[in-house]
């Protein structure tokens, strides 16, 4: 063997330790990968029901918003019934109520007047 021969090997076992030596990063990184995979997997397992649970959970309070829509713009329609009833009642009542308040008012101020002897008269 020459000393052409010698260093040749020597690089290739130089050459063969290096490729082993990246060989387990490369090796680690591919089962980091295997778990990362797996763990991906996991998640999506996992939140594809935890979807369908708020997909569920949505529709059911899109229906009850529509229900309490529904009871509000009654509870509105009422409201707006009883405040027309109120001035109606108001409009109809008011006037001759009052009208009977001042008359009975005259009355017993004209009661006491003529019980107690001083009228707007009498001096």
């Amino acid at each position: 063997m020459t000393g052409s021969d010698i260093a040749g090997l020597i690089a290739a076992g130089v050459f063969a330790v290096l490729v082993a030596l990246l060989a387990i990063p490369v090796w680690k990184l591919g089962k980091v990968f295997d778990e990362l995979r797996h763990a991906v997997r996991e998640i999506s397992d996992g939140t594809s029901p935890l979807l369908d649970e708020v997909t569920t959970t949505v529709a059911t309070t899109n229906e009850q918003l529509r229900k309490v829509d529904g009871i509000t713009n009654n509870v509105s329609d009422a409201s707006a019934n009883i405040t027309a009833l109120s001035s109606l009642a108001a409009s109809v009542l008011g006037s001759p109520l009052i009208k009977v308040a001042a008359f009975s008012h005259g009355v017993r101020a004209a009661l006491n007047a003529r019980t107690d002897g001083k009228g707007r008269r009498s001096r």
